[in-house]
């Protein structure tokens, strides 16, 4: 059960400070958006490079990006140590995993609440993570969406029938009041923003979650 603050709720004027109040969690999770394939501008490589080299945790990039076959390699290549690429934006699926596992990075892939991931269930062996996002990708703060629940717990009993270590992470609204369903359905890495960095206590805020679902574990 590994816990994952994205960010995008940070002080994007001091994400070395904004890191280092979550040094207690697993993961920080960097939203890349380039405008296009969301509506929505954050950061890119440049500003990642920089990240890898001050975060006291790796880093979980998740690209809300464009033409992903091209550019999510240099993410692993930057020093991300887990690079999730958009399957309704990636033309080459198969090959841009291996290129990120190459790249010395976990593999993730990344479905839109819309997407139905029975057609991309073969890829499971490519992959070492799925992530089901619980909001439209784009924007933080919104409202978590608990129909996306079925689908962790599909996404699960796929993994469960493939065997191997494939994490499931959910992305969008988790809070202290959502995060516990997530884990019920079978996810296992929680994304939180404004949970974390709108709280006082961020690294309080992680614990707490974290606490929350530890006994969910599988």
């Amino acid at each position: 059960m590994q816990i994952s603050p994205s960010i995008l709720s940070a002080d994007f004027a001091n994400l070395e400070r904004e890191l280092e109040r979550v040094a207690n969690a697993d993961w920080a999770h960097v939203d890349v958006m380039d405008g296009h394939f969301v509506p929505n501008l954050t950061i890119g490589l440049p500003v990642v490079e920089a990240l890898v080299k001050v975060s006291p945790i790796p880093l979980d990039a998740h690209l809300m990006i464009e033409d992903p076959d091209r550019w999510a390699p240099m993410y692993a290549e930057a020093g991300c140590q887990s690079v999730t690429f958009h399957i309704e934006a990636a033309h080459e699926p198969r090959a841009l995993s291996r290129a990120l596992r190459a790249a010395g990075a976990r593999a993730g892939m990344a479905v839109k609440p819309r997407t139905d991931f029975a057609p991309y269930a073969e890829l499971l062996p490519e992959l070492d993570m799925v992530l089901v996002m619980t909001v439209e990708p784009g924007f933080g703060g919104q409202s978590f969406m608990a129909d996306q629940m079925p689908k962790v717990r599909q996404v699960r009993e796929a993994v469960r029938r493939h065997g191997g270590e494939i994490w499931i992470q959910v992305d969008g609204g988790v809070s202290a009041d959502t995060i516990e369903q997530c884990a019920e359905a079978g996810a296992d890495v929680f994304v939180a923003g404004s949970a974390v960095y709108g709280a006082e206590d961020a690294a309080a805020a992680v614990d707490e979650l974290r606490a929350l679902v530890t006994s969910h574990a599988h």
